[in-house]
């Protein structure tokens, strides 16, 4: 009797799942054939279809990867195949770059190790929209996959883009400023796709730079390739050994930045992008509305209207963000994850160059990531967050998304709930702007509690009820 089918659902960011069991060789064929009936029909008379295909440093990526390039060439596409890892953000720039119909990424970005992912990239050069992504999985199975054989993989190409990418962020930053500063700043790749790429920015002046886990490791180390604070021990013993005026971090496939301050803290992105606005707008006289994921920072938000910059709040995923990029005058659009898009870039969360623009912050303020952050309290107001990943079976998340959002407790932990919003999961707002969000992943099992709040023993009393509102049973992901 023939097993059924696994189906394919795309997530928040691509299509993820766990290596051997439902990401296999044969579900990649069958997502690369939806991927080219789809570019087919939005191609027409265009032929023939081009599209780039690049892989991260997981497990068997390169040859997921060639697969699904073979079933390009099986449906007369060109393509254009890195022969190596790179940065996600780079395959962006590349397809827009050349013109392609569009891209494929092999890479689960910050999933665990046993996941991988595949990610469609829009000819525009970023994450595709939902409509795209659900137009792909209703053509999967629709036609037997049609694998050929590679001739031409089109590596002649992208050589080319590698140099215009490195030109466009060389531009973008300071660097002259950032070399000639004195200390030491130490970078941690996660030992995923960004590899020495920061690094390589900074070299040869009096700036010391040192990147950590910078090789490849299919385990990665023994922790998520997500640049939060339970997943970044080395780079903070790294800081602190070193006397480092910054640690910076990039995630699996370096679209997403993280940061250790002087005394090896980790920052959240409530720290982050409040004080790269900050820079933008007051240090670079950068101006534009500004795009905030549901799950970031209020400080964000008074910064933004203190500044004079018009406010829009999305739905979590980058996807919605690069949506109003491409639409309106972005100043900066992020969201809590690390993701981070900036005006006079293309319109996708970017790794490498985000790193260098908060080291640029940094450089230009003259002044400590902590003591920053202290003078960003004193203007704005205090505001601490934090976020606890919780395994949960997405049925049984979605059902408590839904019921908060319909009856939404009166108080919580001794706090008066105000308003609940249902943008994207169940929000619950209390008297002071401080927040508490539920809401279940959409690649993973887990559900995601985030708050944020004006003291960092109110924000733990509110994480600490948020789980026990999840479930009296359910256990806190155990820090790696």
């Amino acid at each position: 009797m023939t097993e059924p089918l696994a189906p394919i659902k795309f997530g928040t960011d691509g299509w993820r799942a766990l290596i051997a069991r439902e990401f296999t060789f044969a579900n990649v064929e069958r997502v690369a054939q939806a991927y080219a009936d789809f570019v087919s029909r939005e191609a027409g008379t265009v032929t023939p279809p081009f599209v780039v295909i690049g892989f991260d440093r997981r497990f068997l990526s390169e040859h997921f990867a060639k697969r699904a390039a073979e079933i390009m060439v099986g449906n007369k596409f060109r393509i254009a195949l890195f022969t190596e890892t790179q940065p996600t953000p780079l395959i962006s720039w590349t397809v827009k770059e050349l013109g392609a119909s569009g891209g494929i990424m092999i890479t689960a970005s910050h999933n665990p190790a046993d996941f991988n992912g595949f990610k469609i990239k829009a000819p525009w050069g970023g994450s595709a929209f939902p409509d795209t992504t659900a137009a792909v999985e209703k053509l999967v199975d629709a036609q037997a996959p049609k694998r050929g054989e590679i001739i031409d993989d089109g590596h002649q190409l992208i050589e080319p883009c590698i140099k215009s990418y490195r030109a466009q962020v060389s531009s973008y930053i300071d660097l002259d400023k950032i070399r000639s500063a004195t200390g030491r700043v130490v970078v941690d790749a996660m030992h995923g796709s960004a590899g020495h790429w920061v690094e390589e920015f900074l070299t040869g002046v009096s700036l010391k730079v040192e990147t950590i886990r910078s090789n490849r490791d299919c385990l990665f180390g023994g922790v998520n390739p997500e640049p939060i604070d339970q997943n970044l021990g080395a780079l903070k013993e790294r800081v602190i050994e070193t006397g480092a005026i910054v640690g910076l971090a990039t995630d699996g496939d370096a679209d997403r930045v993280g940061a250790v301050n002087e005394r090896g803290e980790t920052m959240t992105m409530h720290d982050v992008v409040p004080l790269l606005l900050l820079h933008l707008s007051r240090q670079r006289k950068m101006s534009g509305a500004v795009v905030v994921s549901f799950s970031q920072s209020v400080l964000t938000k008074r910064i933004a209207n203190a500044m004079g910059l018009a406010v829009h709040e999305t739905p979590i995923g980058f996807k919605f963000i690069a949506d109003l990029m491409l639409k309106e005058d972005i100043l900066l659009g992020a969201e809590e994850s690390g993701g981070i898009g900036v005006k006079g870039h293309i319109p996708e969360r970017d790794g490498v160059l985000n790193s260098l623009l908060f080291l640029e912050a940094i450089i230009s303020a003259g002044k400590s990531p902590s003591e920053m952050l202290r003078e960003l309290h004193r203007e704005f107001g205090e505001f601490y967050f934090s976020r606890r990943d919780l395994q949960m079976p997405v049925a049984r998340g979605q059902e408590l998304e839904s019921r908060l959002a319909q009856k939404p407790p009166h108080e919580l932990a001794g706090y008066e709930v105000t308003d609940v919003q249902t943008l994207d999961g169940a929000k619950l707002i209390f008297k002071d702007e401080s927040w508490l969000l539920f809401r279940q992943s959409g690649t993973e099992p887990v559900l995601r509690v985030y708050a944020e709040a004006t003291s960092t023993a109110k924000r733990n009393a509110l994480l600490d009820a948020g789980q026990q509102l999840a479930s009296p049973n359910t256990q806190e992901l155990a820090a790696p």
